[in-house]
């Protein structure tokens, strides 16, 4: 069995007496899209927060292809391969879906926002740019506005620019939120042509969606992890059953 790209172990953190993550473990193997499933409350965004480097964990640690990074900056995560989306999108609205992309794609290679304009006439970063649009399903909408996409054609983009940084493992924070029945299965369809490009650790409400992409799934509860296998395993846990799934399962 390959070695885990993520590892968390024992991670902790809390907000007053309110204990959001506690002792919190759990790992996601290379190419593995791995599930962190739980009611609302149960502390899923502060973990993924924590992961990304967002928020400082108050205890615990966190490793990446084996390095500790329980201490280290967004920015030097994101050089190492981590990129995250979020529930609230998060794509420039005036920009073109292919600026918006090439923008990630100059970010990736070093540049600032004090690039702008050179990234919207740089060559490579467009070309890379419209590669990444047809790999996500938005080739036709690149000179669209990201103003005018619709809900689950921004949560594409967010995809796009997420992949320009080339990353080695996605944190994608409830990708369907907001989305329709079409826009969720077509992001369900494009979460699977990622597959094994890099690994996926995916918080979603979606259990459709979570039961036909996860390798594994977790499930947080009142921030602890309470259950953690495959789709059927969970489905049929008692204890998961009782907390979170109910008649889903």
């Amino acid at each position: 069995m390959a070695e885990p790209l993520l590892s968390i172990r024992h991670l902790r953190k809390a907000y007053g007496a309110l204990q959001v993550t506690d002792g919190v473990s759990l790992d996601v193997r290379p190419g593995e899209i791995h599930a962190v499933i739980g009611p609302n409350g149960a502390g899923k965004t502060t973990l993924v927060s924590q992961i990304a480097g967002e928020v400082v964990p108050d205890g615990g640690q966190i490793l990446f292809a084996g390095a500790d990074i329980t201490r280290l900056p967004v920015h030097k995560r994101a050089r190492r391969g981590l990129a995250r989306s979020f529930q609230i999108t998060s794509v420039l609205a005036g920009f073109t879906a292919l600026e918006n992309v090439a923008l990630a794609v100059a970010a990736a290679q070093g540049h600032t926002f004090r690039f702008i304009r050179p990234a919207r006439s740089d060559r490579t970063a467009l070309e890379a740019a419209a590669a990444l649009l047809e790999q996500v399903g938005l080739g036709a909408r690149a000179q669209v506005p990201a103003a005018d996409l619709s809900h689950g054609e921004k949560r594409a983009l967010e995809l796009a620019m997420a992949l320009a940084g080339r990353p080695r493992l996605l944190l994608l924070d409830e990708p369907m939120a907001g989305t329709g029945h079409e826009e969720s299965a077509a992001m369900v369809r494009l979460l699977e042509q990622v597959r094994g490009a890099a690994g996926i650790l995916l918080v979603e409400h979606d259990m459709d969606a979570v039961f036909r992409l996860a390798d594994r799934i977790s499930v947080l509860v009142a921030g602890r992890v309470i259950a953690c296998g495959s789709a059927d395993e969970v489905k049929a846990d008692a204890g998961v059953r009782a907390a979170y799934l109910g008649d889903e399962a």
